[in-house]
Protein backbone atom coordinates (compact mmCIF):
# COMPACT_ATOMS: atom_id res chain seq x y z
CA UNK A 1 0.00 0.00 0.00
CA UNK A 2 1.30 3.51 -1.22
CA UNK A 3 2.62 5.47 2.39
CA UNK A 4 0.73 8.95 2.72
CA UNK A 5 3.04 11.54 2.18
CA UNK A 6 3.03 14.34 4.85
CA UNK A 7 2.21 17.05 2.55
CA UNK A 8 -1.47 15.17 1.76
CA UNK A 9 -4.03 18.18 3.12
CA UNK A 10 -5.16 17.61 6.80
CA UNK A 11 -8.37 18.50 7.76
CA UNK A 12 -8.15 17.96 11.52
CA UNK A 13 -6.28 16.61 14.33
CA UNK A 14 -7.13 12.99 13.57
CA UNK A 15 -5.78 13.40 10.20
CA UNK A 16 -2.54 14.52 12.40
CA UNK A 17 -2.49 12.17 14.04
CA UNK A 18 -2.47 9.30 11.32
CA UNK A 19 0.42 10.97 9.80
CA UNK A 20 2.68 10.94 12.71
CA UNK A 21 1.35 7.43 14.90
CA UNK A 22 0.44 9.70 17.58
CA UNK A 23 -2.82 10.20 19.58
CA UNK A 24 -5.21 13.63 18.77
CA UNK A 25 -4.33 14.75 22.18
CA UNK A 26 -0.92 14.23 21.60
CA UNK A 27 -1.37 16.55 18.71
CA UNK A 28 -3.55 19.04 20.33
CA UNK A 29 -0.65 19.04 23.01
CA UNK A 30 2.05 20.10 20.76
CA UNK A 31 0.04 22.33 18.91
CA UNK A 32 -0.73 24.16 22.14
CA UNK A 33 3.18 24.31 22.78
CA UNK A 34 2.50 21.42 25.55
CA UNK A 35 6.15 21.22 27.41
CA UNK A 36 4.36 17.28 28.07
CA UNK A 37 5.62 16.51 24.34
CA UNK A 38 9.20 16.05 23.46
CA UNK A 39 10.68 18.70 21.46
CA UNK A 40 11.74 16.81 18.42
CA UNK A 41 8.14 14.94 18.08
CA UNK A 42 6.36 18.42 19.18
CA UNK A 43 8.66 20.02 16.14
CA UNK A 44 7.71 16.67 13.78
CA UNK A 45 3.84 17.23 14.55
CA UNK A 46 4.09 21.10 13.76
CA UNK A 47 5.67 20.03 10.42
CA UNK A 48 3.03 17.60 9.29
CA UNK A 49 0.20 20.17 10.36
CA UNK A 50 2.23 23.35 8.39
CA UNK A 51 2.97 21.50 5.40
CA UNK A 52 -0.38 19.83 5.09
CA UNK A 53 -2.04 23.41 5.44
CA UNK A 54 -4.00 22.81 9.13
CA UNK A 55 -5.48 25.97 10.50
CA UNK A 56 -6.46 25.65 14.37
CA UNK A 57 -9.98 26.91 14.91
CA UNK A 58 -9.03 29.43 17.40
CA UNK A 59 -12.89 30.02 17.91
CA UNK A 60 -13.22 26.34 19.10
CA UNK A 61 -10.54 26.12 21.24
CA UNK A 62 -11.47 29.42 22.77
CA UNK A 63 -14.19 27.58 23.66
CA UNK A 64 -13.65 24.42 24.63
CA UNK A 65 -10.92 25.95 26.93
CA UNK A 66 -12.98 28.73 28.05
CA UNK A 67 -11.12 31.78 27.09
CA UNK A 68 -11.32 34.55 24.36
CA UNK A 69 -7.80 35.53 24.28
CA UNK A 70 -9.16 39.06 24.17
CA UNK A 71 -8.98 41.57 27.08
CA UNK A 72 -11.71 44.30 27.54
CA UNK A 73 -10.97 47.97 28.13
CA UNK A 74 -13.63 49.80 29.78
CA UNK A 75 -14.24 53.69 30.79
CA UNK A 76 -17.00 54.68 32.32
CA UNK A 77 -17.89 58.44 31.83
CA UNK A 78 -20.94 58.72 34.17
CA UNK A 79 -19.73 62.14 35.01
CA UNK A 80 -18.75 63.39 31.58
CA UNK A 81 -20.92 62.07 28.80
CA UNK A 82 -19.63 64.47 26.59
CA UNK A 83 -15.93 63.53 27.04
CA UNK A 84 -14.72 61.81 24.22
CA UNK A 85 -12.16 59.09 23.62
CA UNK A 86 -10.48 61.19 21.48
CA UNK A 87 -9.18 63.13 24.84
CA UNK A 88 -5.69 63.37 24.66
CA UNK A 89 -5.08 61.33 27.73
CA UNK A 90 -7.19 58.60 26.79
CA UNK A 91 -5.18 58.55 23.08
CA UNK A 92 -1.98 58.26 25.01
CA UNK A 93 -3.33 55.45 27.79
CA UNK A 94 -5.38 53.58 24.93
CA UNK A 95 -2.24 53.44 22.34
CA UNK A 96 0.28 51.73 25.49
CA UNK A 97 -2.45 49.39 26.68
CA UNK A 98 -3.00 48.29 22.41
CA UNK A 99 0.90 47.62 22.40
CA UNK A 100 1.34 45.94 25.67
CA UNK A 101 -1.82 44.11 25.42
CA UNK A 102 -0.97 43.02 21.97
CA UNK A 103 2.80 42.43 22.74
CA UNK A 104 1.16 39.77 25.29
CA UNK A 105 -0.99 37.74 22.58
CA UNK A 106 -4.21 39.43 23.50
CA UNK A 107 -6.69 41.18 21.31
CA UNK A 108 -8.17 44.61 23.01
CA UNK A 109 -12.12 44.89 22.88
CA UNK A 110 -12.85 48.95 24.03
CA UNK A 111 -16.11 50.16 25.05
CA UNK A 112 -17.18 53.57 26.19
CA UNK A 113 -19.76 53.66 29.26
CA UNK A 114 -21.96 56.62 28.88
CA UNK A 115 -25.47 57.51 30.22
CA UNK A 116 -27.51 55.30 31.36
CA UNK A 117 -24.98 53.79 33.19
CA UNK A 118 -27.49 50.93 34.38
CA UNK A 119 -26.06 47.49 35.06
CA UNK A 120 -22.87 48.29 32.85
CA UNK A 121 -20.48 45.92 34.49
CA UNK A 122 -22.71 43.13 35.08
CA UNK A 123 -23.20 43.03 31.65
CA UNK A 124 -20.11 43.49 30.40
CA UNK A 125 -18.85 40.54 32.37
CA UNK A 126 -22.12 38.57 31.06
CA UNK A 127 -20.95 38.97 27.58
CA UNK A 128 -17.89 36.67 28.09
CA UNK A 129 -16.07 38.68 25.23
CA UNK A 130 -13.15 38.84 27.17
CA UNK A 131 -11.09 37.19 29.83
CA UNK A 132 -10.54 40.06 31.97
CA UNK A 133 -11.27 43.50 32.26
CA UNK A 134 -9.39 47.09 32.73
CA UNK A 135 -11.51 50.19 34.09
CA UNK A 136 -10.00 52.96 33.24
CA UNK A 137 -11.16 56.01 35.42
CA UNK A 138 -13.71 55.11 38.17
CA UNK A 139 -15.68 57.92 37.19
CA UNK A 140 -19.38 58.02 39.78
CA UNK A 141 -18.68 53.97 39.52
CA UNK A 142 -16.49 53.30 42.39
CA UNK A 143 -19.32 51.40 44.18
CA UNK A 144 -20.65 49.50 41.04
CA UNK A 145 -16.74 48.44 40.61
CA UNK A 146 -16.79 47.61 43.76
CA UNK A 147 -19.32 45.42 43.90
CA UNK A 148 -18.19 43.55 40.64
CA UNK A 149 -15.09 43.29 42.28
CA UNK A 150 -16.32 40.65 44.80
CA UNK A 151 -16.87 38.12 42.49
CA UNK A 152 -15.31 38.82 39.30
CA UNK A 153 -11.49 38.55 40.23
CA UNK A 154 -9.76 39.25 36.61
CA UNK A 155 -10.44 43.26 37.07
CA UNK A 156 -7.92 45.85 37.26
CA UNK A 157 -8.69 49.89 37.71
CA UNK A 158 -7.16 53.06 36.69
CA UNK A 159 -7.48 55.51 39.61
CA UNK A 160 -7.20 56.52 42.85
CA UNK A 161 -6.39 54.10 45.75
CA UNK A 162 -8.92 54.27 48.72
CA UNK A 163 -8.04 52.09 51.44
CA UNK A 164 -11.35 50.67 52.30
CA UNK A 165 -11.58 49.89 48.66
CA UNK A 166 -11.21 45.84 47.77
CA UNK A 167 -10.74 46.25 43.81
CA UNK A 168 -6.76 46.09 42.47
CA UNK A 169 -6.13 49.69 40.72
CA UNK A 170 -2.88 51.10 39.45
CA UNK A 171 -2.73 54.51 39.36
CA UNK A 172 -0.47 58.05 40.60
CA UNK A 173 0.08 59.03 43.97
CA UNK A 174 -2.44 61.54 43.60
CA UNK A 175 -1.96 63.31 47.18
CA UNK A 176 1.98 63.80 46.90
CA UNK A 177 1.98 65.11 42.93
CA UNK A 178 -0.84 67.47 44.05
CA UNK A 179 0.96 68.89 47.09
CA UNK A 180 4.32 69.03 45.69
CA UNK A 181 2.53 71.01 42.87
CA UNK A 182 1.00 73.40 45.12
CA UNK A 183 4.12 73.89 47.14
CA UNK A 184 6.11 74.63 44.37
CA UNK A 185 3.34 77.79 43.13
CA UNK A 186 4.02 78.70 46.67
CA UNK A 187 7.63 78.81 46.90
CA UNK A 188 7.69 81.01 43.76
CA UNK A 189 5.85 83.61 45.69
CA UNK A 190 2.08 82.30 44.83
CA UNK A 191 -0.56 83.40 47.89
CA UNK A 192 -3.78 83.04 45.70
CA UNK A 193 -3.96 79.53 44.50
CA UNK A 194 -7.42 78.17 43.18
CA UNK A 195 -8.01 74.54 42.45
CA UNK A 196 -10.14 73.97 39.13
CA UNK A 197 -11.49 69.99 39.04
CA UNK A 198 -14.41 68.45 40.61
CA UNK A 199 -13.07 66.98 43.84
CA UNK A 200 -16.38 63.97 43.26
CA UNK A 201 -13.99 62.36 40.99
CA UNK A 202 -11.94 59.63 43.43
CA UNK A 203 -8.76 60.46 41.54
CA UNK A 204 -9.62 64.51 41.77
CA UNK A 205 -10.70 64.37 45.00
CA UNK A 206 -7.29 63.02 46.05
CA UNK A 207 -5.33 65.87 44.16
CA UNK A 208 -7.55 68.45 45.80
CA UNK A 209 -6.68 66.46 49.16
CA UNK A 210 -3.22 67.09 48.07
CA UNK A 211 -4.04 70.77 47.53
CA UNK A 212 -5.22 71.51 50.80
CA UNK A 213 -2.41 69.93 52.68
CA UNK A 214 0.23 72.72 50.94
CA UNK A 215 -1.86 75.65 51.43
CA UNK A 216 -2.67 74.46 54.73
CA UNK A 217 0.64 74.27 55.84
CA UNK A 218 1.92 77.30 54.10
CA UNK A 219 2.08 80.24 56.08
CA UNK A 220 0.51 83.69 54.16
CA UNK A 221 -1.15 81.74 51.69
CA UNK A 222 -5.15 82.97 51.77
CA UNK A 223 -8.26 80.39 51.10
CA UNK A 224 -9.49 80.36 47.90
CA UNK A 225 -12.65 78.96 46.06
CA UNK A 226 -12.60 75.31 44.98
CA UNK A 227 -14.03 75.92 41.33
CA UNK A 228 -16.03 72.33 39.66
CA UNK A 229 -15.67 72.25 36.58
CA UNK A 230 -16.48 69.54 33.32
CA UNK A 231 -12.80 67.48 32.04
CA UNK A 232 -13.81 68.65 28.40
CA UNK A 233 -11.55 71.34 27.21
CA UNK A 234 -14.68 73.61 26.43
CA UNK A 235 -16.32 73.10 29.60
CA UNK A 236 -12.97 74.14 31.46
CA UNK A 237 -12.50 77.33 29.33
CA UNK A 238 -15.89 78.10 30.05
CA UNK A 239 -15.29 77.49 34.10
CA UNK A 240 -12.19 79.91 33.77
CA UNK A 241 -13.45 82.58 31.67
CA UNK A 242 -16.33 83.23 34.46
CA UNK A 243 -13.84 82.90 36.84
CA UNK A 244 -11.67 85.52 35.23
CA UNK A 245 -14.68 88.00 35.13
CA UNK A 246 -15.91 87.16 38.45
CA UNK A 247 -13.81 89.96 39.98
CA UNK A 248 -11.63 87.51 43.25
CA UNK A 249 -8.15 88.32 42.52
CA UNK A 250 -5.88 85.37 42.18
CA UNK A 251 -2.23 84.59 40.91
CA UNK A 252 -2.29 81.09 40.50
CA UNK A 253 -4.45 78.17 39.09
CA UNK A 254 -3.64 74.83 40.35
CA UNK A 255 -5.79 72.58 37.27
CA UNK A 256 -6.56 68.89 38.08
CA UNK A 257 -6.04 67.77 34.61
CA UNK A 258 -3.44 69.30 31.76
CA UNK A 259 -6.68 69.78 29.58
CA UNK A 260 -8.36 72.12 32.20
CA UNK A 261 -4.95 73.97 32.55
CA UNK A 262 -3.87 74.50 28.82
CA UNK A 263 -8.21 75.24 28.49
CA UNK A 264 -7.51 77.68 31.51
CA UNK A 265 -4.56 79.38 29.99
CA UNK A 266 -6.69 80.05 27.04
CA UNK A 267 -9.50 81.50 28.66
CA UNK A 268 -6.86 83.50 31.18
CA UNK A 269 -4.99 85.19 27.64
CA UNK A 270 -8.04 85.88 26.48
CA UNK A 271 -9.05 87.62 29.18
CA UNK A 272 -6.32 89.88 28.96
CA UNK A 273 -4.46 88.12 32.38
CA UNK A 274 -0.54 87.28 31.30
CA UNK A 275 0.34 83.31 31.80
CA UNK A 276 2.80 83.80 34.10
CA UNK A 277 3.71 87.11 34.70
CA UNK A 278 -0.49 87.51 36.43
CA UNK A 279 -0.89 84.06 36.63
CA UNK A 280 0.79 80.65 36.83
CA UNK A 281 -1.02 77.79 36.09
CA UNK A 282 0.18 74.25 36.71
CA UNK A 283 -1.54 71.10 35.68
CA UNK A 284 -1.57 67.10 36.22
CA UNK A 285 -0.85 64.25 33.91
CA UNK A 286 1.67 65.38 31.32
CA UNK A 287 0.21 64.50 28.08
CA UNK A 288 2.46 65.28 25.02
CA UNK A 289 0.73 68.33 24.42
CA UNK A 290 1.68 69.56 27.88
CA UNK A 291 4.99 70.70 26.94
CA UNK A 292 3.91 72.16 23.03
CA UNK A 293 1.33 74.81 24.18
CA UNK A 294 2.40 78.40 24.89
CA UNK A 295 3.65 78.50 27.74
CA UNK A 296 5.29 75.22 27.92
CA UNK A 297 3.02 73.74 30.58
CA UNK A 298 4.12 73.10 34.40
CA UNK A 299 2.52 69.81 35.48
CA UNK A 300 2.91 66.80 37.67
CA UNK A 301 3.48 63.60 35.61
CA UNK A 302 1.93 60.52 35.40
CA UNK A 303 3.85 57.54 33.92
CA UNK A 304 1.11 56.66 31.86
CA UNK A 305 3.00 53.76 29.68
CA UNK A 306 4.15 52.48 32.81
CA UNK A 307 0.55 52.78 34.16
CA UNK A 308 -0.55 51.06 31.39
CA UNK A 309 1.92 48.09 31.18
CA UNK A 310 1.37 47.40 35.16
CA UNK A 311 -2.33 46.71 34.60
CA UNK A 312 -2.04 44.18 31.60
CA UNK A 313 0.57 42.64 34.29
CA UNK A 314 -1.86 42.72 36.80
CA UNK A 315 -5.09 41.78 35.23
CA UNK A 316 -2.84 38.32 33.31
CA UNK A 317 -1.80 37.75 36.53
CA UNK A 318 -5.25 37.91 38.60
CA UNK A 319 -6.69 35.51 35.56
CA UNK A 320 -4.50 33.00 36.39
CA UNK A 321 -5.49 33.02 39.84
CA UNK A 322 -3.53 35.32 41.53
CA UNK A 323 -4.75 37.72 44.17
CA UNK A 324 -2.51 41.04 42.98
CA UNK A 325 -2.45 44.09 45.40
CA UNK A 326 -2.88 47.27 44.00
CA UNK A 327 0.04 49.35 42.64
CA UNK A 328 0.56 53.12 43.42
CA UNK A 329 3.11 55.37 40.91
CA UNK A 330 5.18 58.01 42.31
CA UNK A 331 4.67 61.27 40.98
CA UNK A 332 7.10 63.41 39.12
CA UNK A 333 6.62 67.29 38.88
CA UNK A 334 7.95 68.40 35.60
CA UNK A 335 8.90 72.56 35.71
CA UNK A 336 8.43 74.28 32.17
CA UNK A 337 7.38 77.87 31.52
CA UNK A 338 3.56 78.29 32.78
CA UNK A 339 4.55 78.46 36.31
CA UNK A 340 6.98 81.44 35.84
CA UNK A 341 10.16 79.25 36.97
CA UNK A 342 11.58 78.53 33.81
CA UNK A 343 11.30 82.40 33.18
CA UNK A 344 12.79 83.62 36.32
CA UNK A 345 15.95 81.02 35.79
Amino acid sequence: MKKRSSTTPVKTMADIARIAGVSSSTVSRALAGSALVEDSQRDRIIKIAREGGYVINSTARNLRLQRTETLSVAIPLGHESSQPLSDPFFVEMLGYLAEEITRRGYGMFVQKISSPMDDWMYRLIAAHRSDGIIVIGQSTEHEVIEAASVSYKPLVVWGGHDRQQSYCTVGTDNVAGARAAVSHLIALGRRKIVFFGDPKLPEIRLRHDGYQRAVAQASQVEAMPTVPTHLTADAAYESMRAFASSGIAFDGVFAATDVIAMSAIRALTGAGLRVPEDVAVVGFDDIALAAHCNPALTTVRQDIQRGAEMMVDLLLRRIAGEDTPSATMAAELVVRESCGAARAS
